[in-house]
């Protein structure tokens, strides 16, 4: 627990001092998110590179407290990717399909690295398509979220917090130390995007924090003794997985495309109905809380049952006679 906590502290005070610096860096180089009068309304432009100051503490806190090896190293390489393809969309000279095709990459390098889905009943094409599904679907509900103060952060952090829950009960010490760097990286990130933000995530950073996110719940292990519990990322990720989905389905009834722009987000509707932007974000938190409770109990349901198992007797295997005074009638 001491490393955990270790790793989760450094990278919060790396992030305290990163953002800022990132900060200044946006606001040097023209790097901002600009009111539109549309989908943006803030009183003033806000920078990006948020995602940067994430990125550098979660890799620099990694680094000085737990040793890489080869999975590591390629989620890593995945996240690196997403972080430079993010940049670039930050700048605005980023197109959705290409977007895609650095997403999709970035994806083959985790599946290289060995970090994909299994499942033992599914053939080998089957878990491969799975897994890209999955991890574009992640990659970008996170990004998709990403329309208000604190959401994308906060949710994500919470997200964070249970999957660190689901490795301890699994004994996982790399996948608690990573989400222990990643949640202490978020928030320090928060302390200065919470509502009204001085700096945003960008691509860079809900990019990058998707694919951690999506590919740390995918390779977590979910016992197949209770069925419930193998639904329990979709829970933990609810509320971007939820998002994503209706967004798209209220477009797709629109006949707007996908990658459009637009007010259908679900929590930009909430502030239609007059709700405040802390309001909407502490809702949304306590949804991701919820679900995400509601997951770990099925985790650890699944890992009860499968240690009070009574095993069955061998195929033809002869059971032992049952004592005298069980065989008298009364």
């Amino acid at each position: 627990m001491v490393l955990y906590l270790l790793t989760f502290v450094l990278a919060l005070l790396l992030a305290l001092y990163g953002v800022p610096v990132a900060r200044r860096a946006a606001l040097q180089f023209n790097v901002v998110d600009r009111p539109d009068g549309r989908l943006k309304h803030q009183a003033e432009p806000v920078p990006y590179f948020g995602g940067l100051a994430v990125y550098v503490a979660f890799l620099i806190s990694l680094a000085l407290t737990f040793e890489f090896r080869q999975d590591v190293l390629g989620l890593i390489l995945g996240g690196t990717l997403m972080v430079m393809l993010g940049l670039i969309d930050d700048f605005g000279v980023l197109k959705p399909w290409p977007k895609l095709v650095g997403q999709l990459i970035a994806v083959f390098v985790l599946i290289r690295s060995g970090i994909r889905i299994e499942i033992a009943a599914f053939p080998d094409w089957l878990d491969l398509s799975l897994t890209v599904l999955w991890m574009i679907g992640i990659i970008n509900a996170v990004n998709i979220i990403d329309v208000m103060d604190g959401l994308a952060g906060g949710v994500g952090v919470i997200a964070c917090l249970w999957l660190f829950v689901v490795a301890l009960v699994n004994h996982d010490t790399t996948i608690a130390v990573m989400l222990a760097a990643l949640a202490g990286s978020l928030v320090g990130f928060l302390r200065y995007n919470f509502h009204p933000a001085k700096i945003y995530l960008g691509d860079a950073g809900s990019l990058f924090v998707g694919l951690m996110l999506g590919a740390l719940a995918m390779v977590s292990k979910y016992t197949v003794v209770n069925p419930v519990a193998v639904l329990a990322p979709l829970l933990i990720l609810g509320v971007p997985v939820f998002d994503t989905l209706f967004v798209m389905y209220v477009r797709w009834l629109r006949g707007l495309p996908m990658f459009l722009g637009s007010l259908d987000h679900f929590s930009l509707r909430l502030r239609q109905r007059r709700l405040s932007v802390p309001q909407v974000v502490v809702a949304s938190y306590g949804a991701s809380a919820i679900l995400g409770g509601a997951a770990v109990l099925a985790v650890v349901a699944a890992v009860l049952l499968k240690r009070i198992e009574i095993p069955k007797p061998a195929k033809g295997a002869v059971l032992p006679p049952a004592p005298e005074s069980a065989r008298r009638a009364p």
